[in-house]
């Protein structure tokens, strides 16, 4: 692992912390690099996906949907 020393706004930085969940400072910069990476390489993850070919089979899968339980709203 690389250690770097940067200089970062500590109102953004906290923001970000708050948006993540992330603990520490490492955590959610490594969090918004990989955020950052998984963004840039979405759209040729969109053209893979796009260009597949599927099977008369796996086009004619089915979905069954069930209902929700009713759920009683509060009286309060």
């Amino acid at each position: 692992m690389t250690v770097t020393t940067i200089d970062l706004d500590q109102s953004v930085l906290d923001t970000a912390k708050e948006l993540t969940g992330a603990r520490t400072n490492r955590d959610v910069v490594n969090r918004a690099l990989q955020t950052l990476i998984a963004v840039r390489q979405q759209p040729a993850a969109v053209e893979r996906i796009l260009s597949r070919e599927f099977t008369d089979e796996q086009t004619a899968a089915s979905v069954t949907h069930y209902a929700a339980p009713d759920i009683p709203a509060d009286d309060a």
